[in-house]
């Protein structure tokens, strides 16, 4: 598993672990069972502190994403969120809200946004796009 972490983004370094991880999760390349780097170790491949390690993984396992064990590390959790589905779709609103909002700042149309998402889409789960 490889994560990259880049300072200028803007995003805490953080947040974009969790972001790189929900989106490996999504592709199917981290499947339910496979096991994370401990904190130590990816905070040495990424050359951060371990706590930021740490909060991201928190962060993941409160979200669903990841299962800690004791004693046997972290690995990829199996199944869904552990949210009620209204949390869920509360959660996912707000983030539409935001790509809508940005979009319309940048100039793009409904139509133009529901086009790259389902392009996007195709490209994350493998299909051709041409």
């Amino acid at each position: 598993m490889q994560l990259h972490i880049t300072p200028g983004d803007g995003a805490p370094i953080y947040r974009q672990i969790i972001d790189q991880v929900k989106n490996l999760v999504a592709a199917g390349r981290l499947k339910p069972g496979d096991e994370m780097p401990t904190i130590r170790a990816l905070a040495q491949q990424l050359l951060i502190n371990p706590n930021t390690v740490a909060r991201a993984y928190r962060d993941l396992e409160s979200q669903g994403v990841l299962l800690s064990r004791q004693g046997s590390g972290t690995v990829v959790a199996d199944g869904g969120s552990p949210l009620a589905p209204g949390e869920r779709k509360r959660l996912l609103t707000k983030q539409v809200d935001k790509l809508l909002t940005e979009a319309q700042h940048l100039g793009f149309d409904e139509e133009t946004v529901i086009e790259l998402i389902k392009k996007r889409n195709k490209k994350r789960s493998g299909e051709d796009i041409s």
